[in-house]
């Protein structure tokens, strides 16, 4: 049984940072966080889901600092655009739709049941919000954020060093271990670290994971992009809510609003195009030129244990999928509310346990990413290609038996109660893939009391009632009053 009195981070980007926030907030243990001013940050996804709310709730951190100091601005979802002809959809989960008896969504079943086309259009959001939902003294009723990934990255250094975290500039050169395969120290080019416990937030690098021979085990045959380039582009009138996932000839561009410009990336397979040729079709798309800030490659995938000895690894050092419904930094959350509960009074048991539970959160992530690919489409080779992938079985599995039953919370009970998608998410985008059989739907919706159907009916009645009369306020607008307060 190890008792952990001090820690040490490696890897000063996002995952570093939570990491070391969460695990100080919960324990009165030293805590070092190490990072090299000399290595820079992927910094590809610039938005969060609603777990970051989780996270800056737990470590005091009010919404409108993150607003003002790091560019930010609200996000209800993930817009898809033309991943099936002719056709958007917005993936969000927002009340009133997500309503339930017992743990059935009847909102969700009757919309789909008369396949209406009022299922989640954007213009439930646009770029405006309801006046009614905004207190210019915290922020809007949102749980999710897009923002400007640098300035992120330095305002939460400034937190960890308020909150009593060393943050260090060095350059690990060397990672020692003991007779027992533990990390013993580690060594940097100033001096060297030694701790009871360490994290590996090193990125792609797996500067510690490395030294302790953990494999990494691809989920290639599942989700085949592997290659990104990222750019900028400018600022534009007003925001819209959401990140516009964009469906391109070998993959999709992400395209993100944050305070004085957009962030950029075209997510795709190198066996279909290339780096140029990527940057020519995004160029065409857009009509203008743009300039590539960074380009890299991938392997989506997982270590195959994550907590190995004494080391935990975090972020993209722990597993990376791909940019889609930017999973990384809830991730990242997700594991280190995990971490904080396991890591004092440890033993293989503990970690047997935690190893398990992280697998069962990325095989959540994995299948929730491989569903959205199921569109059909099949205009170019890559998506040709995409056709005739493999299937996870649990996801094929699941998908023959919501077919003719929505989803509901106990499907999901075998997985990790921190997995970041349930049956809500799952639900919106199967309908919007047309995966559901509507006839069958018809009959499950059918079968309920009258009560509940009226309850269904009166909730969309009301929405669409609300959609014509509500006051609304730009999105800009509601960031700029938030960004003037002092």
């Amino acid at each position: 049984m190890k008792n952990v009195k001090s820690l040490t981070v490696v890897g000063g980007g996002t995952a570093g940072l939570i990491s070391a926030l969460i695990l100080k907030e919960r324990y009165n243990i030293e805590v070092n966080l190490i990072y090299s001013s000399n290595i820079g940050i992927i910094g590809v996804g610039e938005g969060s889901t609603e777990h970051f709310k989780e996270f800056i709730d737990y470590v005091g951190i009010p919404a409108s600092e993150i607003i003002k100091e790091c560019d930010a601005t609200f996000k209800v979802g993930v817009l898809f655009s033309d991943w099936i002809k002719n056709k958007k959809y917005l993936h969000s989960v927002i009340y009133p739709y997500s309503r339930t008896t017992g743990q059935y969504f009847n909102v969700y079943a009757k919309e789909i049941s008369q396949n209406s086309n009022h299922f989640y259009p954007e213009s439930h959001y646009e770029s405006v919000m309801p006046a009614s939902a905004i207190n210019i003294n915290t922020t809007p009723e949102t749980n999710q954020y897009h923002f400007n990934t640098h300035k992120l990255n330095d305002f939460l250094k400034k937190k960890a060093t308020e909150k009593g975290i060393k943050v260090i500039d060095d350059d690990i050169m060397q990672v020692e271990l003991d007779e027992n395969g533990f990390i013993d120290f580690i060594v940097g080019k100033k001096e060297k670290y030694k701790s009871d416990f360490y994290i590996d937030a090193t990125g792609f690098k797996r500067v510690l994971m490395n030294k302790l021979n953990v494999k990494w085990k691809s989920f290639s045959k599942y989700l085949t992009l592997n290659s990104a380039i990222t750019f900028p582009t400018g600022d534009e009138e007003n925001y819209n809510f959401w990140t516009e996932a964009k469906a391109m000839d070998a993959g999709w561009k992400f395209k993100i609003p944050v305070w004085g410009r957009h962030g950029n990336g075209y997510i795709y397979d190198k066996n279909f195009i290339t780096a140029d040729q990527a940057k020519l079709e995004v160029e065409k798309n857009l009509g203008h030129e743009v300039e590539i800030g960074k380009t890299f490659e991938f392997d989506p995938g997982a270590l195959e244990t994550v907590w190995n000895k004494n080391c935990v690894a975090m972020g993209l050092s722990g597993c990376f999928f791909e940019p889609l419904e930017a999973t990384s930094i809830g991730l990242t959350i997700q594991q280190s509310f995990l971490l904080m509960h396991k890591l004092q009074n440890y033993d293989e048991n503990v970690i047997k346990d935690y190893n398990k539970s992280f697998e069962k959160i990325t095989e959540n992530i994995r299948d929730f990413i491989v569903l959205h690919y199921l569109t059909k489409r099949n205009d170019t080779e890559f998506w040709k290609n995409i056709l005739h992938l493999e299937i996870p079985e649990s996801l094929k599995y699941n998908l023959e038996k919501w077919k003719t039953k929505l989803p509901i919370s106990e499907d999901f009970v075998g997985n990790s109660n921190y997995s970041m998608f349930s049956a809500h998410n799952f639900i919106v985008v199967m309908a919007n893939l047309n995966l559901f059989d509507n006839n069958a739907i018809l009959q499950e919706y059918n079968s309920l009391n009258d009560q509940v159907k009226h309850m269904a009916e009166h909730t969309i009645s009301s929405i669409i009632i609300d959609e014509n009369t509500k006051k609304l306020i730009e999105h800009k607008k509601i960031l700029q009053i938030i960004r003037d307060i002092n």
